[in-house]
């Protein structure tokens, strides 16, 4: 199973770009331009991928993203995408592990069909490849001692409690409590999840600010932690959802298409999301509004 450290580079690459741009290594993005001859493309992809009986989708090994644990693939886009691919009659997903700058490029470059990592919508993102509709979001959340004995449920309130906040080197937490009016005396940067459980338990810090999803996740290993219910932060009064979701090859909309449509049905079925979800820290505070659209996501 992947390791936390993943999520640090994750919380930097990913949630970072919702709010301050993605960093790209130049022609990183863009150097791969001939398609593999097996790639399955155009508006016949999905006859092919029914044709052949699987889809061939890549994944970065970051919990609870998508990882590798033992022979099985897990994570929440494996565990959706499987669902959605079985029912537009592909019942496989054939794995391939790459790093995470080289998900794009290789996707672009036909060595898979669909990249299942969720992978933030960004703007820059969505000029080199196609995304679904938002399949979660990313509320915030807070990690604190067992029984949160500071009783702190968002950043107001941990502003009022004048509480010692840990905060994650590079992402984008650190601006989440800036905004909030936080003192930056009472903001204390840690290099990787663990390093925020380790101070909340210690009590060098008061509580740990990161994703809900990753935190839950977190608390899994950390029994003598809880996490609040989770919240959306604002920065310039912009909620900041940070939704993400599946990835296609440029050309390939209609396969996209049609993986939307079999999305919809389950995000619009919070029972059913959470039900498949739920082992891999996700729940109903992950369901996507309606009304957040990958066009306007992509826009920015």
């Amino acid at each position: 199973m992947a390791d936390f450290p993943h999520l640090s580079r994750r919380g930097f690459l990913n949630r970072s770009a919702a709010v301050g741009g993605l960093l790209v290594v130049p022609g990183l993005l863009t150097a791969c331009s001939k398609t593999d001859a097996g790639a399955a493309t155009g508006a016949g992809a999905l006859d092919k991928l029914r044709e052949q009986g699987f889809v061939r989708v890549a994944y970065a090994n970051e919990a609870p993203y998508g990882y590798m644990e033992g022979k099985e693939l897990k994570g929440e886009a494996p565990t959706l995408h499987r669902e959605i691919f079985k029912a537009l009659g592909v019942d496989e997903l054939k794995p391939t592990l790459s790093e995470w700058d080289g998900l794009i490029p290789g996707l672009q470059a036909g060595k898979y069909d669909v990249v299942s990592a969720g992978m933030a919508i960004t703007p820059e993102r969505c000029g080199n490849a196609i995304f679904s509709e938002p399949e979660f979001i990313s509320p915030t959340a807070l990690m604190v001692r067992k029984g949160n004995p500071k009783n702190i449920t968002d950043l107001a309130s941990a502003k009022e409690a004048g509480i010692t906040v840990g905060v994650m080197s590079g992402a984008v937490e650190g601006g989440y409590a800036k905004g909030a009016g936080i003192p930056e005396g009472k903001i204390k940067t840690l290099q990787k999840p663990q390093d925020g459980a380790d101070a909340v338990k210690g009590g060098r810090v008061d509580a740990f600010l990161l994703t809900g999803i990753s935190l839950r996740w977190l608390a899994k290993t950390n029994p003598d932690t809880e996490v609040t219910e989770p919240f959306v932060p604002q920065i310039d009064g912009k909620a900041q959802f940070s939704p993400g979701g599946a990835v296609f090859r440029k050309g390939n909309e209609d396969l996209r298409d049609s993986f939307n449509r079999e999305l919809k049905k389950i995000v619009s079925d919070s029972s059913r999301y959470v039900q498949l979800l739920e082992p891999y820290g996700f729940g109903k505070s992950e369901i996507p509004p309606e009304d957040l659209k990958t066009a306007d996501l992509c826009k920015g």
